[in-house]
């Protein structure tokens, strides 16, 4: 069963590769709501404001690593560090193949980590992954109603 609209929260410097990631979601068919944001700080304040606005919270995060101003690993750290947000499925979108940052990035509580393709079809079947996977097979921590009662 797949998730009804479904809130996506990108965080990615690179307008190209904003543009690309849309276009890939957009054909695999993810009906959505989806933000971007340029940097981890831009990331963190966007979370705040949900929470103060009492919005609904993204279902999931795409992650880059390296932003300006605050990079994904610091924001990574910073989400899975507080209590409001930690339970948010993360996936790091990097180009990043390094071991230290695929070690790292589960360390901090990271959820997934993929290295950013080449072609455009492999965005594609990466963006299809992502959709069967995370959007109709899991079971997301936004979706459930917890009564403590």
């Amino acid at each position: 069963m797949t998730l009804q609209n479904p809130f996506i929260l990108v965080a990615e410097d690179d307008e190209e590769d904003r543009m690309l990631l849309q276009d890939a979601l957009d054909e695999v068919n993810v009906c959505h709501t989806i933000n971007y944001v340029s940097n981890g700080q831009e990331l963190i304040d966007k979370l705040n404001d949900l929470i103060e606005s009492n919005t609904q919270l993204p279902d999931l995060i795409l992650l880059d690593l390296n932003m300006p101003k605050k990079d994904g690993r610091e924001a990574l750290n910073e989400i899975k560090l507080d209590k409001n947000f930690k339970t948010i499925p993360i996936i790091i979108l990097s180009t990043s193949n390094d071991k230290e940052d695929i070690i790292n990035s589960y360390s901090l509580g990271g959820n997934s980590f993929i290295t950013k393709p080449t072609s455009y079809s492999s965005l594609l079947e990466i963006a299809g992954e992502i959709k069967r996977y995370w959007l109709e097979m899991v079971k997301l921590p936004s979706k459930i109603q917890f009564n403590p009662n």
